[in-house]
């Protein structure tokens, strides 16, 4: 799963909270990668139909399986923000990447990031900055939020979605 999990990625790019792109079309969008790479790369012996159903199964975000993957790739997200962070050497305050961590789900995963915000905090204090002085936009706040907010959006369960929807 962790493998599958960005396929869909592959043809239509790394959308993010930032593009404003709605979640139900970041789906669709996606998802129709994955069904083209099923039929056109994958089309023999089944191995298409359950790349898809892995995919799927991650998209839908209810397995504990599905759910460490998606942990796995906000931990990811922290991880390189810390890293540019310290390339950029106190010059470049990634902040708004940082609020991901109140979407990670699992509590191993909340342990992890934690572990990682903390190495933030002393990181830019080294260069007299808590991490408190840092903005973060309401706007980038709200972008983020509905990005990563299952519930506040239509299509949430992606499983339900027709694929009538899905072509459109």
């Amino acid at each position: 799963m962790c493998l599958i999990h960005d396929l869909g990625e592959s043809l239509v790019g790394d959308i993010t909270p930032a593009d404003n792109v709605p979640r139900l079309e970041k789906y669709k969008r996606e998802h129709l990668t994955v069904e083209y790479i099923k039929n056109t790369l994958l089309c023999s012996g089944g191995f298409g139909e359950a790349i898809l159903s892995i995919w799927q199964e991650h998209e839908d975000g209810i397995t504990l399986e599905s759910k460490v993957v998606q942990d796995i790739d906000k931990l990811e997200l922290l991880l390189q923000m810390m890293e540019y962070e310290r390339r950029g050497r106190g010059r470049l305050d990634l902040s708004e990447f940082a609020r991901v961590s109140t979407k990670i789900e699992l509590p191993e995963m909340q342990a992890w990031a934690k572990h990682v915000l903390d190495e933030r905090k002393a990181f830019w204090y080294t260069y007299g900055i808590t991490v408190e002085d840092t903005i973060v936009s309401l706007q980038t706040k709200k972008m983020q939020d509905q990005y990563y907010d299952k519930d506040s959006h239509e299509g949430s369960g992606h499983s339900t979605i027709d694929n009538t929807a899905v072509e459109k």
